[in-house]
């Protein structure tokens, strides 16, 4: 996949620093390439549930964002990703230090793409999947860009 931004390095750099919410959950972008993107999160008390697991809202809310970035990654510099839907799936409860999430474009369309998104949770260095989640997005002209 080929970005139609040259620089949509910068723009999703940006994207995070700009995400408030993002910043304050703690989700840190890792990686960003044509159509993938890789973002980690060190795991604190605030981001717990009441069984001691990682919550469900906070993997969604960190494949939904990544996923947006991975499509961010290619489109043009005055449009904007959308989330149009998602669908998640948690396979365990996550547990451990960290989590890490990486999401890859499979399909970049005219106004519609369609990303996948895994969530990993890491425990003392070993990585197990936790989570797995289809996300539609919605190209969107943006005047603001």
């Amino acid at each position: 996949m080929k970005p139609q931004d040259p620089h949509f390095e910068k723009k999703i750099k940006e994207l995070f620093s700009k995400a408030n919410f993002i910043s304050e959950l703690g989700v840190q972008l890792k990686s960003i390439s044509p159509g993938q993107c890789k973002t980690t999160l060190q795991v604190q008390p605030r981001h717990m549930q009441q069984n001691k697991f990682v919550h469900a809202g906070v993997q969604a809310t960190m494949a939904d964002h990544t996923a947006g970035a991975a499509a961010g990654s290619l489109i043009k510099a005055d449009e904007i990703i959308l989330t149009v839907e998602f669908k998640i799936n948690f396979l365990r409860p996550a547990l451990g230090e960290s989590l890490r999430c990486q999401s890859d474009v499979l399909k970049a369309g005219k106004n519609i793409y369609v990303a996948e998104s895994e969530v990993f949770s890491i425990s003392k260095g070993e990585e197990k999947l936790t989570a797995k989640s289809m996300i539609t997005l919605s190209v969107v002209k943006w005047q603001n860009c």
